[in-house]
C-alpha cells in the first residue's frame, strides 16, 4: 500500500495524538480508500479531540447542541462508489482533499466500553466510517443505504484484521447483570 496520500492528525486534547493513534488512524484510512479504489493521491485532514470539542464543531456547523463520536465533512457531493477525478486536485499540492474528520477520544473510549470491544477497535471503526462518508456513503435510512454502508465498514475492517473481540461477554448480558 503506497503511502501516497497526506492525512495530518491534529488533537486538542492530551495524549490522543499519540504515535499509535496516528500510526493506526493513517493506517486505516489509507486501507479504506484502497478498498474503495482511490488510486490517486488524495489529503484527509483529522482532527482528534474531546466531547467538548465535538459538540463546539456540532453546533457550530450542523446547529447541532449535542457531542457526537465522529463528524465528517466532505469535500464533494459523491454517491457511494463515485469517486472524484484526480483532475479534482489542488494545483499546488497535486492531492484531491477528500474532506475533514473530527472524532472526539471520550466517545471512543465509552463506546468501546458499551459496545464491549477495544479502544483500537472502536477508534478504527469510527475512522473507517468517517472516509466512507467522505466518499458519499450514508445511513440516513435504516435500509438499504445504511446496510450497504455497514457492509463496507465490516469488510473494510476486517481486511485490517480488526474484528469486534469475541472474548468479551456482549453489552446486553452485561446491562442485564447490572440491573440485577
Amino acid at each position: 500500500m503506497a503511502k501516497r496520500h497526506y492525512i495530518p492528525v491534529t488533537a486538542d486534547v492530551p495524549g490522543a495524538s499519540s504515535q499509535g493513534n496516528c500510526a493506526l488512524i493513517r493506517k486505516v484510512i489509507r486501507t479504506a480508500l484502497e478498498a474503495q479504489g482511490v488510486d490517486f493521491p488524495c489529503e484527509v485532514d483529522v482532527f482528534l479531540t474531546g466531547d467538548a470539542g465535538i459538540q463546539a464543531i456540532n453546533r457550530e456547523m450542523r446547529k447541532v447542541d449535542a457531542p457526537t463520536d465522529v463528524l465528517s465533512f466532505p469535500e464533494f457531493e459523491l454517491r457511494p462508489g463515485e469517486l472524484p477525478s484526480p483532475e479534482d486536485a489542488d494545483p499546488g499540492s497535486g492531492l484531491v482533499p477528500l474532506g475533514d474528520m473530527a472524532i472526539s477520544m471520550e466517545r471512543v473510549s465509552a463506546q468501546a466500553r458499551e459496545y464491549n470491544h477495544s479502544k483500537r477497535r472502536e477508534l478504527s471503526y469510527l475512522v473507517v466510517h468517517s472516509v466512507l462518508h467522505l466518499l458519499g456513503y450514508d445511513h440516513l435510512d435504516e435500509g438499504p443505504m445504511k446496510a450497504r454502508m455497514r457492509a463496507r465498514e465490516e469488510a473494510i475492517l476486517e481486511s485490517l484484521g480488526i474484528v469486534r473481540d469475541q472474548d468479551k461477554p456482549n453489552a446486553a448480558a452485561n446491562e442485564k447483570a447490572q440491573e440485577s
